[in-house]
């Protein structure tokens, strides 16, 4: 049997590989996160572990050293035998392997005080307890963690103050640990055979390393290339974790009831061989996987496409059809789109000539009604003007008369200013003769001459101002007859004004109604046209919707035979597919 052969272009193989290579590739990474979590949980629980056991050890050589110098401690105070507390604190250093007891009591060694040592250590003779550090620390707290600088060792000194119930310091008893032990304890034990394990204080110290000579000299955080980002030192040891940081692990533990930490650092590709291993399998699997689905997808894609031939050959017989009659529709529709837009075109100038129409015909009116408005404004003028000129005409007669009277009044003054001359006259006569009088009578007529001498200067004086009221009469009587003879000529100009007022009124009357009769005519044009200009524009918009309904009908048309053209090539090219598919087979 011969097997076929699968033809398959680039593209279609791309398109088919890449979603599987996208699935694969994202699958991969998913699981490498997935185990690099899990390395790091590993990493965290077996460091943790690690410190764990290194921790134990040490407390439980404090433990030991801790509880022997309790033991000191309580013989102290019970007891004040010197010799009772040096067996006890010589037997304590005989049990411990590493660590040195002595006691010391409150009282200077010059006062009769002493100092025991565990170890037979000769004491100066100027030795000073209060100036020690262990010494001071310890009164003040009850228990206290110091490095002893006085010995040859590099060492630890935990120290304890012994007080009576009523706080009375009796002495202070402690102990040397040299620290070399915590550096072999440290060395001993190991995460990974690159990891190092450290013992430090909370500045980074180191109290135990795997180089002896970096104890009390040397600094962990300058030493590591741990990189803390924003956490402080003191965080990160008081924190008490595990964190990766690339491709390297960094834990760190508190030693219980110390103020001590241990660190540990090392590698992370010492965890991970095994789980590298997992990795390239699932790598090579999930490839392997990919490949076998790719071959099969090629496969079933084969399958389809001799489907395809059969279904593009019979489509492709449809589609001639479909092309054929959406030509012919496109044809018909578009010669009716041209009919119907001819037609909107004329109504559009026909409206447009109806509009203008409309528009001079409003403007005629409009003019019409303002002509009319004028009139009657003219009119309501001249009525007033007529009114104001009656009104002028009456006060002017009133002035008229008022003249006059006024003139029968200044002759009535003119009577009593000739008294009063008259009278002044005969007061000047009655003061000369008075004058004449005073004269033959000495000194006793003095004042009364002055007095007629007065009366007849203020005689004098009348007499001068009725000569001038009497010229200012006369000039007001010749200012009255001008202004009378005015007053009468305005009169008449007056008369004539209101009888030419009254002559135009009846031609405004005359216009106003002319202009009223144009108003009424334009209105009625106006509203017949614009009655037509509605019909014309309904027709328009009913033409319009006409015209776009076959726009669209042509659009529609002209698609249906573009998609019939489309399938068709579609067609085309399946069949030309199918033809090579089995030519390649």
């Amino acid at each position: 049997m011969k097997l076929k052969k699968i033809s398959i272009s680039p593209k279609l193989f791309i398109a088919s590989f890449i979603p599987l290579a996208l699935v694969g590739f994202f699958s991969i990474i998913f699981f490498v996160n997935v185990t690099t979590k899990i390395i790091n949980e590993n990493i965290e629980h077996q460091a943790s572990g690690v410190l764990s056991v290194v921790e134990n050890h040490v407390t439980s050589l404090f433990s030991h050293d801790l509880a022997n110098l309790n033991i000191i401690a309580n013989i102290a105070l019970d007891s004040t035998d010197r010799n009772t507390i040096a067996r006890i604190v010589k037997l304590t250093g005989k049990v411990s392997f590493v660590s040195t007891y002595y006691y010391v009591t409150a009282t200077p060694l010059s006062s009769g005080g002493y100092m025991i040592m565990s170890d037979d250590t000769e004491i100066p003779g100027d030795f000073n307890q209060f100036d020690k550090p262990w010494f001071k620390d310890a009164v003040n707290a009850e228990r206290i963690f110091a490095f002893n600088t006085d010995s040859k060792k590099k060492c630890v000194t935990i120290s304890r103050a012994v007080k009576t119930q009523d706080g009375k310091l009796i002495g202070v008893c402690a102990f040397d640990m040299d620290l070399s032990v915590f550096s072999k304890i440290a060395k001993g034990t190991k995460l990974t055979e690159k990891s190092t394990i450290s013992m430090i204080d909370v500045t980074g110290r180191y109290l135990a390393t795997k180089d002896e000579s970096d104890v009390l000299e040397g600094n962990y955080f300058e030493d590591s290339d741990i990189q803390l980002g924003n956490m402080t030192q003191e965080d990160y040891v008081k924190a008490s974790k595990a964190i990766v940081i690339k491709n390297k692990f960094y834990a760190v533990k508190r030693i219980s009831f110390t103020p001590w930490y241990l660190v540990t650092e090392g590698l992370t590709s010492d965890f991970t061989s095994y789980f590298a291993r997992s990795v390239t399998l699932v790598i090579i699997l999930v490839t392997l996987i990919c490949i076998a689905a790719t071959i099969f997808l090629l496969w079933y894609m084969e399958k389809i496409r001799s489907k395809e031939k059969a279904l593009g050959d019979k489509l492709y017989g449809e589609t001639q059809n479909l092309a054929v009659a959406a030509k012919e529709n496109a044809a018909t529709s578009q010669d009716q789109s041209a009919a119907v837009k001819e037609i909107v075109a004329t109504m559009e100038d026909t409206n447009e000539l109806a509009e203008n129409i409309s528009k001079k015909i409003k403007d005629v009116n409009s003019i019409a009604k303002k002509t009319s408005d004028d009139v009657n404004s003219g009119v309501a003028s001249l009525q007033n003007s007529i009114a104001k000129l009656r009104e002028i005409f009456d006060a002017n007669q009133h002035t008229i008369d008022g003249i006059k009277s006024l003139g029968k009044k200044i002759e009535n003054i003119w009577d009593i200013v000739s008294l009063i001359n008259s009278v002044a006259d005969q007061a000047k006569i009655i003061a000369f003769n008075a004058e004449l009088e005073v004269s033959s009578a000495g000194e006793a007529g003095k004042n009364f001459h002055i007095v007629a001498t007065e009366i007849r200067r203020l005689a004098d004086g009348i007499i001068d101002g009725t000569k001038e009221i009497k010229e200012k009469i006369n000039e007001i009587q010749q200012s009255s007859d001008s202004l009378i003879l005015a007053s009468e000529s305005g009169t008449e100009k007056i008369n004539e004004g209101c009888q030419q007022a009254q002559e135009l009124e009846s031609k405004f009357e005359s216009i106003k109604n002319a202009s009223e009769i144009t108003v009424e005519s334009a209105g009625a044009i106006t509203t017949i046209i614009q009655q037509q200009t509605l019909a014309s524009e309904q027709i328009l918009i009913t033409l319009k919707q006409i015209a776009v309904g076959v726009d669209n009908f042509t659009q529609a048309t002209e698609s249906i035979s573009c998609a019939a053209q489309n399938v068709q090539e579609i067609a085309e090219e399946l069949n030309e597919k199918g033809k090579d598919g089995g030519e390649k087979s």
